[in-house]
């Protein structure tokens, strides 16, 4: 007898564990029940995928989105509503807002603005400081929680954890992946000085490659003593991927479509501070070798890093300008152009979004396209030609980076446990995000 489905996805090219054909997606109560011909099946729901590719749900695992305490510049039902409108399925939020997500209430706090206004699933990390560091072994396992998030450069207050005497109290507390911005703090501070009033072209020389570096030796060093597992945020230089590639026992890494993407000075000269963020889009040379950290599987996923400000924030004459910009609506239709453009497989795409993120994060339903896993899917159309402009991004900062940006490729629908959430550019289903849950908690 035929079988009977909630959703029918039918008729679109998948790419999924066991390589890229066309198949057909049956989903059951919200779980993908059947991959394969379902011809002679029937569904409640039909999408018609003819035509389209159909990938795994992608997942953003850094965004900042700004609540509580910054919501001016974004909140988090706008970043949410940039994310399904990007194909993007479920998003890590990260903890430096104000105040910022440092002890169970905050992050209480942070899950209960989300629920009924956030449009993607979510998780947030826990910020690690010196204040919390023995706490965090307790904090990391609450519902909700994506893990601790440590800022060792670029952040200000009790988030600041520049000496190796704090990380090593965060990281003896964690058993969970650590997640770290890298950058020396000590040697930022020596090179401010080196910033040229109004010119965005020395943001790159105050941040420097070594700085950079620099820390994430520090780092991997008091990772491997302790025998701890680190995560690596936006990762931007060559002597980086270089030395991870070694060091991939405890240490994995996240790369952002803006590095890949955008190179300095060019950036600099052409969107001054709207080029601005930490660390800094680099040289030709660096990017290079960030793809090469792609080509050799030293990079295990992407992230946006979304992290919005308000165009007159913006366009303060540097360093006055603050570091940052949007990034999750537009990481599918970018790095689907590098697709494109030959730069990485789709396999690889789907690796670095899908389940990249499911193996590092360990999540417990999210990130494959397999029986049994959420019903998560991000479809796109190859053929799409598409220009990113400012006015079309739900942000409210209102603005991207890629304005202009020629698009091969684009998110035509996301469907998160089974529901059509988004599709042509139409947000269908508003707030019905829930908390992402994760291996290493599930008994929390």
């Amino acid at each position: 007898m035929p079988s009977t489905f909630d959703l029918i996805v039918r008729g679109g090219e998948v790419v999924n564990h066991a390589g890229r054909g066309f198949a057909d997606i049956g989903v059951k109560a919200g779980k993908i029940a059947a991959v394969g011909d379902l011809g002679q099946a029937s569904a409640g729901e039909v999408f018609d995928a003819t035509g389209l590719t159909v990938l795994p749900g992608v997942i953003d695992s850094q965004v900042h989105f700004r609540e509580p305490g910054l919501e001016w510049k974004e909140d988090l039902q706008t970043g949410a509503r940039s994310a399904v409108l990007g194909g993007v399925v479920a998003v890590f939020e990260m903890p430096n807002t104000e105040p910022t997500t440092t002890n169970a209430d905050a992050l209480a706090d942070k899950l209960a603005r989300a629920k009924g206004r956030m449009d993607c699933d979510h998780a947030f990390y826990v910020g690690g400081t010196h204040e919390n560091a023995a706490f965090l072994g307790e904090l990391e396992r609450l519902p909700g929680c994506c893990g601790v998030k440590v800022f060792m450069g670029a952040s200000t207050g009790s988030l600041l954890v520049a000496d190796d005497e704090g990380v090593a109290a965060v990281l003896r507390s964690i058993n969970r992946r650590g997640t770290f911005h890298s950058e020396d703090e000590y040697r930022l501070a020596d090179r401010r000085p080196l910033a040229r009033t109004g010119d965005w072209t020395s943001h790159p020389e105050v941040r420097d490659a070594t700085s950079a570096i620099q820390s994430t030796r520090r780092l991997v060093g008091i990772a491997k003593g302790l025998g701890k597992r680190i995560h690596v945020l936006h990762v931007t230089t060559a002597e980086e991927i270089a030395y991870l590639a070694d060091h991939k026992d405890v240490a994995s890494v996240e790369l952002t479509p803006q590095h890949l993407t955008l190179i300095a000075p060019e950036a600099y000269e052409r969107l001054k501070g709207f080029a601005q963020m930490n660390p800094p889009i680099r040289e030709a040379a660096h990017q290079a070798a960030l793809w090469r950290g792609i080509e050799m599987g030293v990079a295990d996923v992407l992230g946006s890093d979304h992290a919005p400000h308000t165009r007159e924030e913006k366009a303060r004459p540097y360093p006055a300008s603050p570091s940052g910009m949007p990034g999750v609506q537009t990481l599918v239709p970018v790095m689907l152009t590098h697709v494109a453009d030959g730069r990485l497989s789709l396999e690889r795409f789907v690796d670095l979004t899908s389940h990249g993120p499911q193996r590092i994060f360990g999540l417990a339903d999210k990130g494959r396209m397999a029986e049994g896993f959420d019903a998560d899917l991000t479809v796109v159309d190859l053929k799409a030609r598409r220009t990113i402009r400012h006015e079309d991004m739900a942000s409210r900062s209102g603005w991207t980076p890629f304005d202009g940006f020629e698009a091969k490729g684009w998110p035509v629908a996301t469907i998160i446990r089974g529901r059509v959430v988004m599709r042509e550019d139409e947000v269908l289903i508003a707030g019905g995000g829930t908390p992402v849950r994760f291996l290493e908690t599930l008994a929390a």
